[in-house]
């Protein structure tokens, strides 16, 4: 594999509907203060009928979301999001619950009401995509006012909506067997060109390899024990696509066949020794730097956060705010936090430093365990080295 640190987008195909995250769903911000998080954690596990209509929770695992009234199994708190309003969690790739109905909720506050209006009025008019002036005019508001407030509530524009929007359609469409051709024009593409133009972006790949599902990407991975657990590494002819931690080897196989579904996987350590020397020494607090080519696919929202972590200095955190700063977007917070979590390469970009604004670890996909040990080690190898460590502990 050729020897570099960009980003490649196009290789991670992560097409399982239950799996897949829109490429937007990092913008979305709804709760910039953990502790309105917290205050919806509590509300969603006491089953407050008070609070539906005032957000829903998504968990991750499952790819639904609820209202928190809905009678069923609270799942761990790591694996929840929270959205101001059905829409958005919707954005962000989850379905609606059936045993609780959360799109049924009605709101009380008007502010969210008008942007559930404009999000049917978006979604409605697919075919001739509704321009900011059509869609002030609809509401009886000024297209300032419009803009300003369904960025707030939505983290993201109305025509970045209607972008999203589009692109489900067109997804949808493929996969119940639509041809390419069809399902453009049927989702509100004018042309092929436009489709395309955003195809990497969108999709992770062109349209006609997503309509196979990305069918005849070869992958191989081998999988090592560590002093943290087992260790997947998978990579593509471009460069590493995954890097995982994990209790069992059977496990994160099988998490990555799911991940990849129509890919050629196999396990092999060849072309893989390289990987796997870097990684292993990073863990035991012997390498700082990992230089590893990566093949990940990467929304322009991702990308940024991702450059920024792979910024913070070896044995140094960062809050989530203040990456969010760092990158521009100051009210990006949740955005950012989401961007850590579906960081497709652990270690590789370190998204184990970015802690919470009170310095306390928050949360990591690979257990706040792991992430608690990384830390350690990173501060205990800069302690040997004599350099001062920059830990929140």
């Amino acid at each position: 594999m050729a020897r570099h640190s960009s980003f490649i987008i196009g290789a991670d195909y992560e097409i399982l509907e239950a799996k897949t995250l829109n490429n937007l769903a990092t913008k979305l911000q709804t709760t910039p203060l953990q502790t309105d998080d917290d205050k919806r954690w509590q509300a969603a596990l006491a089953r407050d009928r008070s609070f539906d209509g005032q957000f829903v929770f998504a968990v991750r695992s499952t790819g639904i979301y609820c209202r928190p009234s809905c009678p069923s199994r609270r799942p761990r708190r790591d694996r929840v999001t929270f959205f101001g309003l059905p829409e958005a969690a919707q954005q962000a790739g989850f379905r609606a619950c059936r045993r609780c109905n959360p799109k049924q909720t009605e709101t009380t506050d008007p502010q969210i009401e008008m942007i559930q209006k404009a999000c049917r009025f978006i979604e409605s008019h697919h075919d001739e995509p509704a321009s900011l002036d059509l869609l002030s005019e609809q509401l009886g508001l000024s297209s300032f006012h419009l803009q300003r407030t369904f960025k707030s509530i939505m983290g993201i524009t109305p025509r970045e909506y209607a972008e999203v929007c589009r692109t489900n359609r067109f997804r949808s469409n493929v996969r119940s067997g639509q041809s390419v051709t069809a399902a453009m024009y049927d989702a509100g593409y004018g042309s092929s060109s436009r489709l395309y133009e955003r195809a990497n972006a969108e999709l992770g790949m062109t349209p006609a390899a997503y309509s196979r599902a990305g069918d005849k990407t070869n992958i191989t991975y081998t999988i090592v024990q560590t002093s943290l657990g087992y260790l997947l590494i998978a990579a593509t002819e471009k460069g590493v696509c995954a890097v995982r931690l994990g209790d069992t080897a059977a496990a994160l196989e099988t998490g990555l066949r799911n991940e990849f579904s129509a890919a050629e996987i196999h396990r092999s350590d060849k072309g893989l020794e390289d990987a796997v020397a870097q990684i292993v020494k990073h863990l035991e607090g012997k390498k700082s730097h990992l230089d590893l080519p990566l093949d990940i696919r990467a929304t322009a929202f991702q990308r940024l956060v991702w450059e920024a972590l792979r910024a913070i200095p070896y044995g140094s955190t960062r809050s989530y705010s203040d990456i969010a700063k760092q990158i521009g977007q100051p009210k990006a917070v949740r955005a950012v936090a989401r961007a850590c979590a579906t960081n497709p390469v652990a270690l590789v970009i370190p998204c184990h430093r970015v802690v919470r604004e009170d310095r306390s670890l928050g949360g990591y996909r690979w257990g706040i365990d792991r992430k608690k040990r990384l830390l350690e080690k990173e501060g205990e190898s800069e302690a040997r080295s004599g350099r001062n460590s920059k830990l929140p502990f």
